[in-house]
């Protein structure tokens, strides 16, 4: 990372290593307790095999735009980003009852089988996943406080995390209260502020800043790029929910509509559609086995009223929002060349 020039994979394969260390100790230690924690503490490791790494690289540059230099201490500070990030999966995923992330069964799903000969056994299995959330959470402020950064440092940090779990959670509340209610564009955005795009861009960049020392002005434009480029983020997650590929998403497309969740996607297709086309969506949102026949009716209706487009047209707003309030920062140049590719691969990817 002394380089002049961003390396994704390099940090990648950087903070991958301290995952999978941090990890592989922690369910060593959990699975320790008892021999049936096993499965539990396996799927701690499995949390955290795949990822882009997006939230360690915000935190990461976050630091580094405040002038200061790469720093092992700080990758690990980074990298309890996506212990947080692995939390919230095993919860939403939970949440949602989706079947798969990475292409793999998710933690509830995964867990069947350490409970398929008890009573109640998808219950215990979900309750056993629940507690894997809680325990990721847990680690994620360990990592962090256990970095090696100065605790100087750390202390201009840790009241930032308060923050970033209070706006996670009501993000992740607002979905389940607003799941099956009136679509609604502005409240579908609300969502994905406090559900995604703050802890996704803003929060990390502003940890990794307050690590650094950075000023009231460069927090501010942290804050005007990341807002704007987390909410591009999750839009693009909608988009590749409906009509991206699984074999590169390794998630079910079924999960959006059979959920009846509160995307922008859906809001704008029913504030496109005429009445015949509103009643057709309330017969196919929400159904509990959403049939293939049924998900290309949405589809096709999506495509001819052009919702997709206006998704795309908003993502790029987003994005060139975020760009505008980037060149304004008076940040070193690596560090804007940084943060100006993380926001390319952030809101234009395939999975």
């Amino acid at each position: 990372m002394a380089s002049d020039r961003w390396e994704p994979a390099v940090f990648k394969s950087r903070v991958d290593a301290v995952l999978h260390r941090f990890t592989a100790r922690e369910a060593d230690q959990f699975a320790a307790i008892d021999p049936l924690l096993a499965p539990v503490a396996e799927q701690l490791e499995e949390t955290v095999a795949d990822g882009k790494r997006l939230r360690a690289a915000f935190c990461y540059w976050g630091w580094r735009a405040v002038g200061q230099p790469d720093s092992d201490a700080l990758v690990r500070a980074a990298a309890s980003m996506e212990l947080v990030h692995a939390a919230a999966v095993v919860h939403d995923d939970l949440i949602d009852d989706s079947p798969l992330r990475h292409g793999r069964p998710t933690a509830h799903i995964a867990l069947r089988g350490a409970v398929r000969r008890r009573p109640r056994a998808d219950a215990a299995a979900r309750s056993l996943a629940m507690l894997v959330g809680d325990l990721l959470m847990a680690l994620a402020g360990q990592l962090f406080a256990t970095s090696g950064l100065p605790a100087a440092y750390l202390a201009r940090a840790r009241p930032l995390w308060s923050v970033m779990a209070r706006e996670l959670i009501a993000g992740e509340c607002l979905e389940i209260l607003r799941t099956g209610a009136g679509p609604d564009t502005t409240a579908s955005l609300k969502v994905i502020r406090y559900k995604t795009a703050k802890y996704t861009v803003e929060q990390p960049l502003l940890i990794g800043g307050a690590l650094a020392g950075a000023g009231a002005q460069l927090r501010e434009g942290y804050s005007a790029y990341g807002l704007p480029l987390g909410e591009a983020f999750q839009l693009r997650d909608d988009l590749l929910g409906l009509f991206g590929d699984p074999e590169r998403t390794g998630k079910a497309n079924t999960d959006d509509v059979r959920g009846h969740r509160p995307t922008a996607l859906l809001a704008e297709t029913w504030r496109l559609a005429d009445h015949e086309d509103r009643e057709r969506l309330r017969v196919l949102l929400g159904r509990r086995r959403a049939e293939a026949d049924a998900l290309d009716t949405v589809r096709e209706m999506m495509r001819r009223l052009k919702a997709p487009d206006r998704i795309e047209d908003m993502i790029g707003a987003r994005v060139r929002e975020a760009l505008g309030a980037l060149h304004e920062l008076d940040v070193p140049a690596l560090a804007s060349s940084a943060l100006t590719a993380l926001a390319q691969s952030a809101a234009d990817r395939l999975s």
